[in-house]
């Protein structure tokens, strides 16, 4: 399939980039920032969102959403990246919708009509210390009376502390199973955690936990591929939105450097600066396709589409890392500080880079998965 967006697609961006840029500039950012809001993100964004039919991206028309597919929610992600928009796009309408899409029963999927109308949030809790490690978890779900009892930690939890409803991975007798938890259950214990770009997530503590057998996602130790799946969506979405901000920082470089004068001429006329313009605008472009190609996979169900998916996410993470770096000195000592947005991009690639896993750990999934 050609590494190329579809007409449809491309009115999608157009949207999309239209609606943020109206309505989500990066200077919406820094109010929620420095107003300290509770939330951390707009509840009216999110509503809007789901008018515009953003939220509910990869929802079934059945439960009020487009019926779209991954590349339409790479598009998305890509646009929120470019503003830097806080959102729960990613948490919500990529990780959780895809879980409850694939294995919810009537009564959990009742939440995807409100995640499409932009009127829920909800939030995955999978990873449980500083770094990325599904295949770690140790959250325990034991058999209590007609349910569970569930304990254990969870730890960079997306939007995790205004969620409506959270989606639990822990571990039963059976395996790996997921649990669709009420956040005002007793036991639960929430607290947000500001990051260092201005986005939220949450650590989330289960101290015995009781939850009806309802509560129950799919069957008892079939959580694992659910969880897969979604996770390999989430990254390539991820991987998306790093292509987002590494993109329009490197614009914002390039016209700081048609505009920036040093010794009577315009630093953008020196050959070293050009070379690395022109190298880092190489690598952004073959990081595009590599996303595009990962989310194009996924759409197709192929064979090897989640190692796609850790391919787009390492390389997008890197490039993205490399793009707010030469931007940062490009700019020169003043490119940090808050005046500027530049520093702002660096602080979201960070975060985005640790999110579902950085490169090295897609990299070593991939060394992993050859024999090495």
């Amino acid at each position: 399939m050609p590494l190329i967006l579809t007409e449809e697609q491309v009115m999608l961006k157009d949207a999309v980039d239209g609606f943020l840029n109206e309505n989500a500039p990066i200077k919406h950012l820094r109010t929620l920032r420095d107003s300290r809001d509770a939330d951390g993100i707009s509840r009216d964004l999110w509503h809007a969102f789901g008018e515009m039919g953003f939220a509910g991206v990869i929802i079934g028309e059945a439960h009020g959403g487009s019926g779209l597919g991954a590349v339409e929610a790479g598009v998305i992600a890509e646009s929120l990246g470019r503003t830097l928009t806080p959102s729960p796009f990613l948490g919500t309408s990529v990780l959780s919708a895809t879980v409850l899409q694939e294995a919810g029963n009537a009564d959990q999927q009742f939440w995807l009509s409100k995640i499409a109308a932009g009127e829920a949030i909800i939030s995955l809790a999978v990873d449980e210390g500083t770094k990325h490690a599904p295949h770690k978890i140790a959250t325990r779900a034991e058999r209590s009376g007609n349910g569970f009892r569930i304990n254990g930690d969870k730890a960079m939890v997306l939007d995790g502390h205004i969620a409506d409803a959270l989606i639990v991975a822990a571990q039963t007798d059976e395996g790996l199973s997921l649990f669709l938890v009420d956040p005002a259950t007793q036991g639960v214990e929430i607290e947000r955690t500001i990051m260092v770009d201005a986005h939220n997530a949450a650590r989330i503590s289960f101290k015995d936990v009781e939850v009806n057998a309802d509560a129950l996602i799919g069957e008892a130790g079939a959580g694992q591929a659910t969880l897969d799946k979604a996770l390999s969506l989430g990254r390539a979405v991820a991987a998306a939105s790093l292509n987002g901000a590494g993109d329009q920082a490197f614009g914002i470089t390039v016209e700081y450097l048609k505009t920036r004068q040093q010794f009577g001429k315009l630093i953008g006329e020196f050959q070293a600066l050009q070379h690395r313009a022109a190298h880092l605008y190489t690598e952004l472009e073959l990081t595009k396709a590599a996303t595009l190609g990962a989310l194009q996979a996924v759409d197709e169900g192929k064979e090897g589409a989640d190692l796609a998916t850790s391919v787009a996410k390492a390389k997008a993470g890197r490039v993205a890392e490399l793009a707010v770096q030469e931007g940062v000195q490009m700019h020169g000592g003043v490119g940090m500080t808050d005046e500027f947005d530049i520093g702002l991009f660096m602080k979201r690639v960070r975060v985005l880079n640790e999110t579902l896993g950085d490169s090295h750990y897609h990299l070593n999934r991939l060394a992993v998965a050859r024999g090495y």
